[in-house]
């Protein structure tokens, strides 16, 4: 009990939490991020006909955009 007590109510504890919260929230930030542009690489190439040899070398091109 006394681990719980230091971890809300001390300078420390409360660091560590927010740390660990922000870290869990960049990764889903990430996640939601890097799915939505390739989606987008994917629904461009699906609509220009890029074959997968030139995707590979327009990709920066795609996702800059």
């Amino acid at each position: 009990m006394k681990l719980l007590t230091d971890l809300f109510t001390t300078d420390y504890g409360i660091m560590s939490i927010s740390g660990i919260a922000f870290m869990l929230g960049m990764a889903v930030f990430f996640y939601w991020y890097i799915n939505r542009k390739m989606d987008e690489a994917e629904a461009l190439a699906s609509k220009k006909k890029i074959v997968p040899s030139q995707g590979s070398k327009r990709l920066p091109e795609l996702l800059m955009r």
